[in-house]
C-alpha cells in the first residue's frame, strides 16, 4: 500500500469515529477545541476539529486561515517531497479562499504570503518567479491594512533578503521571464528592525535581522542579534528550525 496513504489512515479513521460527536458541536466549539491542539503544535489533531467546523461555516475567514496554518505545520513535519507539495498546496488553497472572501483582511493576506513562500522552493522556475510577485503583493497589503502586524514586516523582510541573495547570473536568467524586482539587504534589515519594534518577544525577528547584518558585513552586530534570538525561549512552531538556521550562520563566523 502507498506509504503516503498509510500515513493518512490514522487521521481518516479518527475523523470517522469522532464525526458523530463533532457534528453535534457548534463551529465555535470546534474551533476552540482545535485551538487547544494548535497551542500544542499538534496540527493533525487541530485539523480534526477545524475541518468539521469548516463544513458548518465554509466562509469563516479566520477559520480558513487557521486551516491554512495547520497544513503549513504538517508540511514542515513531512519528509516526503510529494507530501510536502500536497500539504503546501492545501495551505495555499485555503489561504486564497480566505482572501477571495475578504481581500482586506490582513490575516488572510498574510496566510497567502506565508503559504506561497513555503511552497515556492518546490515549484518550477516559472512558478517560483510568479510567486515572487504574489508574495510581495500580499505582504504590501498586510503592512498597508495592519501596519502593526510584525509578521507581515518579517515576511516582507524575508522577501527582500531572498531577492538580495540572488546572484547576477541568476538575475540575468530571470530576464527571460520578466526580470526580478530590485532588493537590498538594507531593505530587509529595515523590515526586521520594524518587526522587532512591534513585537520584541518573537525570536525569529532577531535571528533574521542578525543574519542579514552578517550578509551586510556587520558581523559583530549580527552575532549579537542571533545570539539574543538563540537565548530566547521557543514559543512557536518555527522556532526550532529558525534557531538551527541561526546556529549555522554563527558556525560560519568562527
Amino acid at each position: 500500500m502507498n506509504a503516503v496513504l498509510l500515513r493518512s489512515i490514522p487521521v481518516t479513521v479518527a475523523l470517522l469515529f469522532t464525526g458523530g460527536v463533532l457534528r453535534a458541536q457548534s463551529a465555535d466549539a470546534l474551533i476552540a477545541e482545535g485551538d487547544l491542539f494548535y497551542a500544542k503544535f499538534q496540527a493533525a489533531e487541530a485539523l480534526k476539529y477545524y475541518l468539521p467546523a469548516e463544513k458548518l461555516e465554509p466562509n469563516n475567514v479566520r477559520l480558513l486561515c487557521h486551516i491554512s496554518r495547520e497544513y503549513r505545520h504538517l508540511m514542515m513535519d513531512e519528509t516526503d517531497r510529494s507530501s510536502k507539495v500536497r500539504l503546501g498546496g492545501e495551505a495555499v488553497d485555503y489561504a486564497k479562499r480566505a482572501v477571495t472572501l475578504s481581500p482586506k483582511d490582513p490575516d488572510a493576506q498574510l496566510a497567502v504570503a506565508i503559504s506561497v513562500g513555503k511552497l515556492q522552493p518546490f515549484e518550477g522556475y516559472r512558478q517560483r518567479f510568479d510567486s515572487v510577485h504574489v508574495i510581495k503583493d500580499a505582504c504590501d497589503k498586510v503592512t498597508e491594512l495592519d501596519p502593526s502586524n510584525d509578521l507581515g514586516w518579517h515576511v516582507l523582510g524575508r522577501w527582500y533578503q531572498g531577492l538580495a541573495e540572488v546572484d547576477p547570473f541568476h538575475r540575468a536568467l530571470a530576464q527571460a521571464v520578466g526580470g526580478l524586482p530590485p532588493a537590498t539587504f538594507q531593505e530587509a534589515a529595515t523590515c526586521f528592525e520594524k518587526a522587532i519594534q512591534l513585537n520584541p518577544s518573537r525570536l525569529m525577528h532577531y535571528i533574521a535581522l542578525g543574519t542579514v547584518y552578517v550578509e551586510m558585513g556587520r558581523k559583530d552586530e549580527g552575532r549579537r542579534f542571533i545570539e539574543k534570538g538563540l537565548a530566547m525561549q521557543n514559543t512557536e512552531k518555527d522556532d526550532v528550525q529558525v534557531k538551527q538556521e541561526g546556529e549555522q550562520v554563527l558556525a560560519k563566523l568562527k
